[in-house]
């Protein structure tokens, strides 16, 4: 990795261990000589971490709509401010300029930019390690949630594994450089019985051999290596 995206709060949180956190996140992201990209403010646990990033001598590029820009939370001290048109854009122009993402105890924005992320790794848009910093136990119950998941067999077992969680930025920066993409699931899907659902098989013909269905009328598929 030589690059790392961090998905952060916009607010500090109830303990300061969560700031703290932050800010033990950026220097070790910067001892490390890594990159570090955010979502550009300077509030909440965004501001600890780029503020620890700076102080310790690090690269850091923020990302932010303009309209939170207007709103005078970015951050004017950045090694870099990029600033787009929408959410949209800022969400994947993060993600281009990553190698590995990290997301810090947040809310609602924090858990959808972790979980779009984790989403197109199973989807085969990208290869690249996703960790969950689990300050003070945060993201416990998430954890357990995604082991119901895979349990019930809404998630994949080795799409579970590839989500990452340690409780100190040293021992989840340490599995993710030790991380190694699994081989690609020959589906994402999976039936009730655990057996993989192939696409272009119809439900109840996943056995080995049934004929798929025709093509779909007006749609033109894109090849395999486009489709990824």
């Amino acid at each position: 990795m030589r690059s790392v995206c961090v998905f952060c709060g916009s607010n500090p949180g109830r303990r300061p261990e969560y700031l703290a956190g932050a800010a033990d996140l950026g220097r070790s992201l910067a001892g490390r000589g890594l990159r570090v990209v955010y979502g550009g403010a300077h509030v909440g646990t965004m501001g600890a971490l780029a503020n620890a990033v700076l102080a310790a001598g690090g690269e850091i590029v923020g990302v932010i709509p303009g309209l939170l820009v207007d709103a005078e939370v970015a951050h004017l001290g950045l090694s870099e401010l990029r600033v787009t048109g929408s959410m949209h854009e800022r969400k994947a122009t993060m993600a281009a300029l990553a190698d590995g993402f990290i997301a810090l105890p947040g809310g609602l924005g924090t858990l959808e930019e972790f979980a779009e992320i984790v989403t197109w790794a199973q989807l085969g848009l990208h290869a690249k390690p996703t960790g969950l910093l689990n300050l003070l136990g945060y993201y416990d119950g998430l954890l357990s949630f995604l082991d119901h998941a895979t349990q019930e067999r809404f998630v994949r077992p080795d799409h579970r594994e590839q989500i990452l969680a340690r409780q100190s930025a040293a021992e989840l920066l340490a599995a993710m450089e030790a991380w190694t993409a699994p081989p690609r699931a020959p589906a994402k899907w999976i039936d009730a019985d655990g057996s993989d659902i192939v696409p272009g098989r119809a439900p109840g013909r996943n056995a080995p051999g049934a004929e798929p269905p025709g093509p779909i009328a007006g749609h033109t598929p894109l090849p395999r290596d486009q489709a990824r």
